[in-house]
């Protein structure tokens, strides 16, 4: 199993507590460093993650500066600061994620909420139909395909693991009539969902094509959330290239408030269910 940390998550956790920790001792970044003999845009990107080696010594200094006393938080301050160094998995897959965050920031999330509008949703797919879905983007290296298709297969490890994630997918029917990868691979696909569907940390609903205009008819997204309070909300806005993080706490419910209603407009698990059987033996009949 991978190791449940994200190194990108700790860091913006450590520079949250630091920018909170210096608001609640009224100090501006400026008082801050000169009291150190440091730049200001060094404070500044202690807070704001823009440094790439973080010495613990000098959160040491700020934490003493701050009026941070307590044992334990100290503690977890500079064990962020190791985490912060931590080689994660999805490293080995460098040329796959090229700089995406995602697979970092999913190692840590409490919850998932993913719309699809085109094709199912990558933590819930089958090789087979990833596969299918990358031919389709245009990839036409077997060997690339194939450690794209790993790669992706490694993500949806966190749904499995010792305390899984828990997803709240929903996804539009019109993804289901389009027979990627043909009949068979479709069929696999749709047994795998049924089966993951099944477990108490996924909530698998079907958006039906009856359904009138709703908050869905917008590009696909996933907003991810974390047990620890210090970690605020992330949407993910896929795109063909690279991936938009939205952070802003406006923005971030804006989100939200869209995936509540879109899971509000879909079938209940059951219905949604049943969908998907309907789907399968229709695909089955293609055979």
């Amino acid at each position: 199993m991978h190791d449940p940390r994200s190194p990108s998550l700790r860091l913006r956790r450590l520079t949250s507590a630091l920018r909170q920790a210096r608001q609640s001792a009224n100090l501006t970044a400026v008082r801050v460093a000169q009291e150190f003999g440091w730049t200001h845009p060094k404070v500044t990107k202690l807070e704001t993650g823009f440094t790439k080696r973080i010495n613990p010594k000098d959160i040491i200094k700020l934490m003493d500066l701050y009026g941070i006393t307590e044992p334990s938080q100290r503690e977890d301050m500079l064990d962020w600061v190791q985490d912060t160094r931590l080689r994660g998995w999805w490293r080995d897959y460098r040329d796959v994620f090229n700089g995406d965050l995602l697979p970092d920031y999913e190692t840590e999330a409490a919850h998932l909420r993913n719309y699809e509008t085109q094709i199912f949703p990558a933590l819930l797919q089958v090789p087979g139909y990833s596969a299918a879905v990358l031919r389709g983007a245009g990839r036409t290296d077997p060997a690339d395909i194939s450690r794209h298709v790993e790669a992706r297969m490694c993500r949806r490890e966190i749904l499995v693991r010792m305390k899984p994630a828990r997803l709240h997918a929903v996804v539009d029917e019109s993804t289901f009539l389009r027979p990627i990868g043909g009949p068979t691979v479709m069929v696999e696909q749709l047994d795998y969902l049924l089966h993951m569907a099944q477990l108490p940390n996924i909530d698998l609903r079907v958006l039906p094509l009856a359904q009138d205009a709703h908050a869905g008819l917008v590009a696909p997204f996933t907003v991810l959330e974390f047990a620890h309070p210090l970690d605020t909300p992330i949407v993910c806005v896929p795109s063909l290239t690279q991936s938009l993080y939205l952070e802003q706490e406006d923005e971030v419910e804006a989100y939200q408030a869209a995936f509540r209603s879109i899971q509000e407009a879909a079938a209940d698990p059951a219905a949604s269910v049943a969908l998907v059987e309907r789907h399968r033996e229709r695909m089955r009949e293609l055979l």
